[in-house]
C-alpha cells in the first residue's frame, strides 16, 4: 500500500466526505474514489458506506483506522529523520499544547541551542490529544501538555506546577463586574472550579478560547481575567497589571510526555533541557503574596 492511499482514507474518515477529502488533498473526486477502490481491493474489504449524509466507516474501516494513521505518521517521522540537515547529528521533534508554549518553548529553544547546537529541532503546537497520538506513533519525541491522558507505552513527567491568577488593569480592584471580565477557556477542570468560585462571571459577555488572546485584550483595552502566573509576571512587575486581592489561584501544571524506555540520546538531552527550563520558572516566580511587588532575590517556595 502506498502513502497516498492511506492519506486519502484518513482524509475521508476525518471529513466524512469524498468531496471535502478531495479539496483537502488538492485532487479530483474521481481520484479519491479510485484510491479508495484500490485500497479496498488490496484489503479485500469495504471501508466506507456512502449515503446522503456523507461517507461512514464500515466495521472494517474502523479497524483499519489506527493502522492507517500510524502508517502515515511513521512515514512522516522516517522522512524527517532521513532529512537531517547537514552538520546535525540528529533530529528531534517536540510538540506543545497551544496554551503552554509561551514562554516555555522559546526559553527551551534558547537553552537547547546553547547545550546541543548540533541537534536539528522541529517544534509544533496543537491540541493535546493529537500531540499524544503523535508521541505514541513516533512522529513526536516529546509533547508538553496540561493534564495528559495516560496511554500505554508513554511516560508522563511533571515539569511545572504553574498557577492561574486573577489580574486586572485596574489597581486595587475589589468589585468584579462581568462586563469587564474576560473568561478564558483553561479547560474543564478550571471551568468547574471557576464556576463555583465566581458563578456571576461564568456568563461574561467576553469569552476567549486562548490565553494569549485574552491577555492581549486586557493589556490593550483593559479588563480582568485569569492568566498563567509566569506569563503575567513581567506585566505585574512593570505595573501594567495588578493582582486582584483575595481571589483564589488555580493550579495549571505542565507535563512532558514521551515514549517509555527510549534510549535516544537526543531525547534525553531535550528532557534535561526542559527540566532546567522548568527549574528557572521556580527560581524567578514570585510568591503568591508578592505578585505585583519587586521580585525576590532568592527562590520563592511553591
Amino acid at each position: 500500500m502506498d502513502i497516498p492511499l492511506a492519506q486519502t482514507f484518513l482524509a475521508i474518515a476525518d471529513s466524512h466526505s469524498f468531496q471535502r477529502a478531495a479539496e483537502r488533498l488538492h485532487v479530483t473526486q474521481t481520484a479519491v474514489s479510485a484510491r479508495v477502490r484500490s485500497l479496498e481491493e488490496q484489503l479485500d474489504r469495504q471501508l466506507f458506506v456512502r449515503n446522503k449524509s456523507g461517507a461512514v466507516l464500515t466495521p472494517a474501516g474502523e479497524r483499519f483506522m489506527p493502522h492507517a494513521r500510524t502508517f502515515v505518521q511513521v512515514w512522516e517521522r522516517a522522512r524527517q529523520q532521513v532529512a537531517v540537515p547537514a552538520g546535525r547529528r540528529a533530529a528531534l521533534a517536540l510538540g506543545c499544547e497551544i496554551s503552554l508554549w509561551h514562554p516555555l518553548l522559546p526559553r527551551w529553544l534558547v537553552r537547547m541551542r546553547e547545550r546541543a547546537p548540533d541537534l536539528a529541532l522541529r517544534c509544533t503546537v496543537g491540541p493535546p490529544h493529537e500531540l499524544l497520538d503523535q508521541v505514541a506513533s513516533g512522529v513526536l519525541d516529546v509533547a508538553i501538555a496540561y493534564a495528559p491522558q495516560q496511554k500505554p507505552g508513554l511516560r508522563v513527567e511533571l515539569l511545572i506546577e504553574e498557577r492561574l491568577v486573577m489580574v486586572s488593569s485596574q489597581p486595587g480592584l475589589r468589585t468584579l463586574e462581568a462586563a469587564d471580565y474576560v473568561n478564558v477557556d483553561w479547560g474543564p477542570e478550571f471551568e468547574a472550579q471557576h464556576g463555583l468560585a465566581f458563578p456571576q462571571l461564568s456568563n461574561a459577555p467576553l469569552q476567549a478560547g486562548l490565553g494569549p488572546l485574552g491577555l492581549e485584550y486586557v493589556l490593550t483595552a483593559g479588563g480582568t481575567g485569569y492568566f498563567r502566573q509566569e506569563v503575567v509576571r513581567p506585566h505585574l512587575e512593570a505595573g501594567r497589571l495588578y493582582r486582584v486581592p483575595d481571589t483564589p489561584e488555580f493550579l495549571y501544571p505542565a507535563y512532558a510526555v514521551y515514549a517509555a524506555g527510549t534510549e535516544q540520546a537526543a531525547l534525553h538531552e531535550a528532557l534535561e533541557g526542559l527540566r532546567e527550563t522548568a527549574g528557572s520558572y521556580r527560581e524567578t516566580a514570585p510568591a503568591p503574596g508578592d505578585m505585583g511587588k519587586k521580585p525576590r532575590t532568592r527562590a520563592a517556595k511553591t
